[in-house]
């Protein structure tokens, strides 16, 4: 039978195989003509890789990739650690302060020397913890970026350093001290925070 075209000509149309017609083909998939058929002429990301598991996703264009690295950069890792730290210490020391009012003298406590004492134990506390999570965050991105490994003995590594510093202040024994216990500390809370 002939089908007719635009030129009004007739020409035989191709013969249809009907034997096959309900058996679904067995080709592999093909992401690539998904995307195609997804995104088509106007597409921007032209690569898959299969993940070891689960779907796999296309190639990262190069905006990803500098926000990635910037958010895994160690100044990004510091800062926010810096940030968090300040906001967690304001916290506990606003706590602590309510709690316990180290308000001393013969006179009655007023509102003003409570305050006074709130905001005075407030940002001492933030500046310590400011202070100990960039230090504690900057030399575990340091030590991880240089042993090119993610483990435990890095936070282990990390509170030995920054536990021997802050002991430093008051001698060579504190800082020992300070070390071993800060070093435990932080092996202890990252190896309950993997497990």
């Amino acid at each position: 039978m002939a089908a007719p075209t635009d030129d009004g000509a007739q020409h035989d149309a191709p013969p249809v195989n009907t034997e096959n017609a309900n058996i679904l083909p067995t080709t592999t998939f093909n992401w690539y003509h998904q995307l195609d058929l997804i995104m088509g002429e106007n597409k921007r990301r032209n690569k898959i890789f299969p993940p070891p598991m689960g779907i796999p996703t296309p190639e990262r264009t190069p905006e990803e990739l500098r926000i990635q690295s910037f958010f895994e950069s160690c100044a990004f890792k510091t800062g926010m650690s810096c940030v968090l730290g300040f906001a967690l210490g304001g916290a506990f020391g606003l706590f602590t302060a309510g709690i316990d009012p180290n308000i001393t003298g013969t006179e009655t406590p007023t509102m003003k020397l409570v305050w006074k004492e709130m905001k005075a134990r407030t940002i001492s506390y933030s500046k310590n913890f400011a202070l100990i999570g960039a230090m504690f965050a900057g030399t575990e991105c340091l030590i991880e970026s240089y042993r090119g490994k993610t483990e435990l003995l890095n936070g282990t590594l990390s509170g030995g350093f920054v536990g021997g510093i802050i002991g430093l202040r008051a001698g060579v024994k504190p800082a020992i001290f300070g070390a071993l216990g800060f070093a435990a500390f932080s092996t202890a809370i990252d190896y309950y925070l993997r497990h």
